[in-house]
């Protein structure tokens, strides 16, 4: 009996169904019923159904279901909200498909253009946004507001601010929204001159232009004129305080940070994350780490960012029971762990932590692996043990197609060195200097000087570091020293001391590593000299400790 009067119950209207859609598989329903029934002439409930399907980023739906009808029958109106929602959620092609279609059809007004032009700008299209801006000046609808200020932000996008400008001159009232687009262009450009130039032109200015204002002068690493803006403001909002808090960590300077920090009332996420970004970058992890836990007592639900300098704080200590409670809380809050960065993070705290079978476990589930990932693992190896892997990988790399940096062949000249990879060694560096002219840095050389040290090759290390561009590293120095410490080589010894003695008057370290190779072959005379020396000049060797941990 229930049964029957379950099956003859009447099913909900699609339009309350509508409201209850909650994933990409109910639109698909939803689509099918509205075919089933017949409703497809209704346009007010397409309409709907069309603002459902972008609210869920799935237009392909709704895209689906126009092309289901007669072209003709289909109001311009509703073909402009699944174009809107295609430039928002799908490739440039597919909204340009059905801008095609709406010109095959029907003649595109106004509100066919904003939603495409801001696509191109994402891409950046300059080709295509430059048809679309002939398109718009041929149907007359290219001195519309809407339209203007959205050809400004696409030329700006595109490194066009001449043309930007052009239009934003030839508009006869500009908006609140034109000014600011065409502050932002200038701030994207990197002309600070003329985006202030246009800042105090706004004859009335809000909040948002003086937002920009400071975002821009920080963003030059203007900090000092930031600061002076800042102060102007009629109102000091959440938006600036995070801009200069920003501005200043990303300069290294955390307790000015800290001071606008602290005095900003209502933080939101975003002046959270600069602030433990902030420390995180600037290498204090556990003021990271005392901020989050300040932010954890707020009750705020974290973004990406949050979780990204988290994970980058937690790498930095090594600490592989906070990686695992920091995995336990992405969940916890359902961060979305196939987003690249939060990935990316993923893979670098767990190698960086130790954890390596659970960094390649999420290594290999990356849809796409980047130098930063591959880095990442090599270091992960090289910290721990397995720097043949490190090479492996590198190889790895090469064939995927991806162009090695400055950063990775750091990593790998180190991972060389480790595994006593003589020949690939001097192979890499040379590779580096031909094949991907990257100039070679001090820590390359170090790194290569070392490799050749440990292996008794010290004529070679030391016309690397003759052959260096500039004045040699202090630390190709020392690993030139180190290895003539293994070898006993005296001569060289002594000319690798004399230039750190140079180049670091006050690091007794050098003197002592002197000191260790004459006593190496019993010459105390020379050990007393050089002792007399470091006495002489007030040099002290800092006396070593041990912690007990229990």
């Amino acid at each position: 009996m229930r049964l029957a009067l379950a099956a003859s119950r009447p099913s909900p209207p699609v339009a309350t169904l509508l409201g209850r859609c909650r994933t990409a598989r109910c639109l698909a329903q939803l689509h099918a019923r509205i075919v089933r029934l017949g409703l497809h002439n209704q346009y007010a409930l397409l309409a709907r159904f069309a603002a459902a399907c972008d609210a869920l980023a799935s237009p392909s739906v709704a895209d689906s279901l126009l092309s289901a009808l007669p072209p003709h029958a289909v109001p311009l109106s509703l073909r402009n909200t699944v174009l809107a929602s295609l430039s928002r959620h799908s490739p440039l092609h597919a909204a340009l498909a059905q801008f095609s279609l709406i010109r095959r059809n029907a003649c595109p007004d106004a509100f066919s253009f904003p939603s495409l032009l801001r696509a191109c700008a994402r891409v950046p299209c300059i080709h295509t946004g430059s048809a679309l801006h002939a398109a718009a000046i041929r149907l007359g609808v290219d001195t519309d507001l809407f339209v203007c200020t959205a050809l400004i932000q696409f030329y700006g996008r595109c490194s066009a601010a001449g043309a930007a400008r052009a239009l934003f001159d030839s508009m006869i009232i500009a908006s609140e929204v034109s000014w600011t687009s065409i502050i932002m262009v200038y701030v994207d450009c990197g002309d600070i001159l003329s985006a202030r130039e246009c800042f105090d032109r706004i004859p009335h200015r809000n909040v948002v232009h003086w937002n920009a204002m400071v975002h821009g002068y920080v963003k030059c690493g203007d900090l000092e004129s930031a600061r002076r803006l800042f102060e102007e403001m009629p109102e000091r909002t959440a938006a600036a305080h995070t801009s200069l808090i920003g501005g200043y960590a990303k300069a290294g300077n955390m307790q000015g940070a800290k001071l606008l920090f602290d005095k900003l009332q209502d933080r939101d996420v975003f002046a959270w994350s600069a602030m433990i970004s902030g420390y995180a970058q600037n290498g204090y992890p556990r003021e990271a780490l005392r901020i989050f836990n300040q932010f954890r007592e707020k009750d705020i639900c974290p973004d990406e960012l949050i979780i990204v300098a988290l994970m980058t704080a937690c790498s930095q200590l090594g600490n592989i029971m906070l990686a695992k409670w920091i995995e336990g809380y992405i969940m916890r809050y359902s961060i979305d762990m196939n987003n690249a960065h939060v990935l990316a993070g993923l893979v670098n705290m767990n190698a960086k932590c130790g954890n390596m079978e659970r960094a390649t476990v999420l290594f290999e589930s990356m849809p796409v692996r980047d130098v930063f990932s591959y880095c990442s693992m090599m270091q992960g190896h090289c910290l721990h043990g397995s720097a043949n892997k490190a090479v492996e990988l590198f190889s790895r790399m090469l064939l995927e197609g991806l162009s090695p940096d400055n950063a990775v062949f750091t990593v790998v000249l180190t991972a060389c060195n480790h595994a006593g990879l003589v020949e690939q060694g001097k192979k890499y560096f040379g590779m580096m200097k031909n094949e991907y002219l990257i100039v070679p840095c001090g820590d390359h050389y170090a790194c290569l000087v070392s490799l050749l040290g440990r292996f008794g090759m010290l004529t070679d290390a030391y016309e690397i570091i003759k052959s260096m561009p500039g004045k040699p590293h202090p630390g190709s120095w020392g690993a030139l020293l180190g290895g003539c410490i293994l070898h006993g080589d005296i001569e060289l010894g002594k000319i690798a001391a004399q230039k750190l003695f140079e180049v670091e008057p006050d690091n007794a370290g050098n003197y002592v590593s002197l000191s260790n190779i004459y006593a190496n072959i019993d010459r105390w005379v020379d050990v007393s000299e050089v002792r007399a020396e470091m006495t002489g000049k007030g040099i002290t060797k800092i006396a070593g400790r041990t912690l007990v941990l229990q």
